[in-house]
C-alpha cells in the first residue's frame, strides 16, 4: 500500500491537445450509440427470452441497471480527481498502481477491439443481405464491412464534434421507431392485456435468470466510455458524472420498457415458446403485428445504421485509449490534428489495426455471425466485466487511501456494493461462458486465455521496468 501511494496519479488536469465542446447530451449520444439499442432489442432479447428467463427478462435489465448505477457512483466520482483520455487505464492505475494499469490497457484494447471485431462482422453480413434482397450485388461480408470501415475512418479522423452530430440524428430515429413500437403494443393492449407479471419474482427467477443477467450487462457495453470524452467535453467535472448516470438510466429504463412491451406483445406466458419459434425475427414481427409493416421494415433498415453507430462509437473509444497510451509510452499516438482536434495518429492506426482484423477473418474464411460475431462479442463481453470489477476495486482503493471524498455514499458504501454486483455478474458470465459465445469449452477457454495475456502483456513489461 504505501508503494501505491507513492505513485503519481495520472493528470488531473486536461493537457493540450484534443479539443472539443462535448455537453452532457454529446456524450450521452456517444455511449448510447456504442450500446446499440436496436441491436440489442432485435438480437440480445429474444436469445435472452428463448435460453434465459423468458417473461422476466425485464427484471434483468432492472437489476443490471441498479449495478451498474452503484458502479457509476465511484466511476463518475473519480472522474473529478483523475482526468484524462484513458478512463479505464486511468483509474485502475490511480487506485491499483502503473502495473496493474498497464494490464488494464492491455484488456481494453483487446476487449473493444473484439466487440468492434464483432459488429464489423454482423454488419458486413447484415448489409450484404440487405443489399442482396433489393437487387444489388450479392458479395462477401467483408468487402461490405470494409465499405463501412472507410466511412467510420473518415469521421473518427475529424472532430469529434462532427461524430456526434451524425451519431445523435441516427440515434434519435432509432430510439423513436422502438418509442413508436412501445405505444403500438400499449395502444392495442397487446396478446393478453398489459401485463405485470413480467415484474414478478417467479417470472425473473424462472428458467435461468443468470443467463438473463449476462445478457443484459452485455447490452450495456459502451456506457463506461463517458470518461473517455472528459477533455473533450466542456466542464468535464460536471459533464462526465451528469453523461454517466444519464447513460445508465436511459439505457436501462429504455430496455425495460421495450421488452417488456415485447413481452406483453407476445403474451407473458408464450413469451419463451414466441422466441425460440422466431428467434431472429421475433422483435420485427411483433413490430409488424401492432405497428404495421412499415415501422417493421424501418427497423430493418434502422438495424443497419444501428451497426454503423455502434462502429463509429467503439472507433473512437479504441482511438483515446490509444492516444492515452501515446501520452504515456509511444508519443506518436498522441498526435493530435491542428485542426480539427482529433487523435488522429490514434484514429488512422486504429482504423488500419480493424482492417487488418477484417483480413484475417476473411482470409480464415470465418462465418460474420455464427463465428466472429458470437465469439468476439462474448470475449468481449468477458473483458469489460473483467475491466469494470477492476476499476470498482480500484475506486474504493482510491478513494480509501486519498480521503479526497468522504462522503460514505460516494466514495464508500456505492463503490462497494458496485463491485460486489460487478462480481457476481462477472461470475455468472465466466460460468455460462460457453453458451455466451455459443462454442465448446476449448474455445471458452481459448478466448478467456487471450483475455489473461492481454492483461499481461500490458502488465509485464512494466513490471519488469520497474524491478
Amino acid at each position: 500500500m504505501a508503494e501505491r501511494a507513492a505513485e503519481p496519479v495520472p493528470e488531473t488536469g486536461p493537457p493540450a491537445g484534443l479539443r472539443g465542446s462535448l455537453g452532457t447530451a454529446g456524450i450521452v449520444f456517444l455511449v448510447v450509440a456504442a450500446a446499440s439499442p436496436l441491436v440489442a432489442i432485435g438480437g440480445a432479447l429474444p436469445v435472452m427470452m428463448a435460453i434465459g428467463n423468458g417473461a422476466g427478462v425485464p427484471v434483468s435489465y432492472l437489476v443490471v441497471t441498479v449495478v451498474l448505477l452503484l458502479f457509476s457512483v465511484g466511476y463518475a466520482g473519480m472522474s473529478r480527481h483523475v482526468a484524462g483520455g484513458g478512463a479505464f487505464f486511468a483509474y485502475v492505475t490511480a487506485g491499483l498502481g502503473r502495473v496493474t494499469g498497464a494490464g488494464a490497457v492491455g484488456l481494453a484494447l483487446l476487449s473493444y477491439t473484439a466487440i468492434q471485431a464483432a459488429v464489423y462482422g454482423l454488419a458486413g453480413a447484415a448489409l450484404g443481405g440487405t443489399v442482396a434482397a433489393y437487387g444489388g450485388p450479392d458479395v462477401p461480408w467483408w468487402l461490405w464491412s470494409g465499405v463501412l470501415l472507410s466511412v467510420v475512418a473518415v469521421l473518427g479522423f475529424r472532430s469529434i464534434d462532427v461524430g456526434a452530430r451524425v451519431l445523435s440524428v441516427l440515434i434519435v430515429c432509432e430510439v423513436g421507431v422502438l418509442a413508436v413500437l412501445i405505444g403500438a403494443v400499449l395502444w392495442r393492449g397487446g396478446a393478453e392485456g398489459p401485463s405485470a407479471e413480467p415484474f414478478t419474482a417467479g417470472a425473473f427467477l424462472s428458467g435461468s435468470p443468470g443467463i438473463g443477467l449476462m445478457f443484459a450487462v452485455a447490452c450495456f457495453i459502451g456506457f463506461e466510455a463517458t470518461a473517455i470524452y472528459g477533455e473533450e467535453a466542456r466542464d468535464p467535472g460536471r459533464t462526465v458524472p451528469r453523461a454517466t448516470y444519464a447513460a445508465v438510466l436511459l439505457i436501462g429504463g429504455f430496455y425495460t420498457l421495450v421488452s417488456w412491451a415485447v413481452v406483453v406483445g407476445v403474451g407473458a406466458d408464450r413469451a419463451r415458446t414466441a422466441a425460440l419459434d422466431d428467434t431472429d425475427g421475433l422483435v420485427f414481427s411483433v413490430a409488424h403485428l401492432y405497428a404495421g409493416p412499415g415501422v417493421a421494415a424501418t427497423m430493418e433498415i434502422l438495424l443497419l445504421t444501428s451497426l454503423f453507430t455502434a462502429l463509429l462509437a467503439f472507433h473512437n473509444t479504441i482511438a483515446r485509449y490509444l492516444y492515452a497510451i501515446g501520452r504515456g509510452l509511444l508519443s506518436p499516438l498522441a498526435g493530435t490534428h491542428a485542426r480539427h482536434g482529433s487523435p488522429h495518429v490514434a484514429s488512422l492506426v486504429q482504423s488500419a489495426a480493424a482492417a487488418v482484423v477484417i483480413a484475417v477473418f476473411a482470409l480464415a474464411g470465418a462465418d460474420p455471425v455464427l463465428q466472429v460475431f458470437t465469439w468476439m462479442s462474448g470475449m468481449a463481453t468477458l473483458g469489460v466485466l473483467a475491466l469494470m470489477v477492476l476499476v470498482s476495486v480500484a475506486v474504493v482503493v482510491f478513494f480509501a487511501r486519498t480521503g479526497v471524498d468522504t462522503r460514505w455514499w460516494h466514495a464508500r458504501i456505492a463503490p462497494v456494493l458496485g463491485t460486489v454486483g460487478l462480481v457476481g455478474v462477472a461470475a455468472l458470465a465466466l460460468s455460462n461462458f460457453t453458451t455466451l459465445i455459443d462454442g465448446s469449452m476449448g474455445l471458452a477457454a481459448l478466448l478467456a486465455t487471450l483475455l489473461v495475456a492481454a492483461f499481461a502483456a500490458g502488465a509485464v513489461p512494466v513490471a519488469v521496468r520497474r524491478e
